[in-house]
């Protein structure tokens, strides 16, 4: 229907999460209308990103150097480890100003329908972590299945290793998020207040 770059744009706009083929025709209308500036800023932002931006060598967060801002902050508490599927999870948590511990990214979470087990997740890295002083991990995994089934792995793991790091006290986010919600859609309210609730597991 369209010329081949029109097609091709609309159909890579399409593969975007929530951008059906109808939104992805008018994202690209608009950037064809667009200033040559604008439209090319935009592709340059897009190669920047896919370039400069990893992942922290020691949480697992997004980072454009080796590490992350939050884990090159001196004024956060190390001892205290938070505990997130993925980096958008970390933007939301720090937006509630109650937390001022450090974090660890895992990557996703089990699901071995999926085929998404323990080896595939940053788990073993966090047990690490653990072992080098930290007293407390808030495990901010979603209120999903696969989000509840990963925080229960965690917690098991950490009570299995207890004899080697000594007592960590493992909590988990309070009610206060809807289950079946993704941390990266929750408000800043509710995300504070189940922080400031945590509970024990186990």
């Amino acid at each position: 229907m369209y010329a081949g770059p029109i097609s091709r744009l609309i159909g890579e706009l399409s593969k975007l999460p929530g951008i059906g083929q109808r939104t992805a025709q008018r994202l690209a209308f608009h950037i064809l209308r667009a200033d040559d500036d604008d439209a090319l800023a935009l592709a340059e932002a897009i190669r920047e990103v896919k370039e400069k931006v990893g992942l922290c060598e020691v949480c697992f967060n997004l980072s454009e150097g080796p590490r992350c801002r939050i884990c090159e902050d001196e004024r956060r508490d190390r001892s205290l480890i938070c505990v997130v599927e993925e980096p958008a999870d970390v933007i939301p948590i720090e937006r509630t100003g109650e937390y001022r511990g450090v974090y660890h990214v895992l990557g996703g979470a089990l699901s071995p329908i999926d085929g998404i087990d323990p080896e595939d997740l940053k788990i073993a890295e966090l047990l690490e972590r653990v072992d080098s002083g930290v007293s407390e991990v808030v495990l901010a995994t979603n209120p999903t299945t696969t989000g509840e089934a990963t925080a229960l792995h965690i917690a098991a793991s950490l009570r299995d290793r207890a004899g080697a790091n000594g007592a960590v006290t493992v909590t988990r986010l309070a009610s206060g998020l809807p289950v079946g919600a993704d941390l990266e859609h929750a408000d800043e309210v509710t995300l504070g207040k189940a922080l400031a609730g945590r509970r024990a597991l186990g």
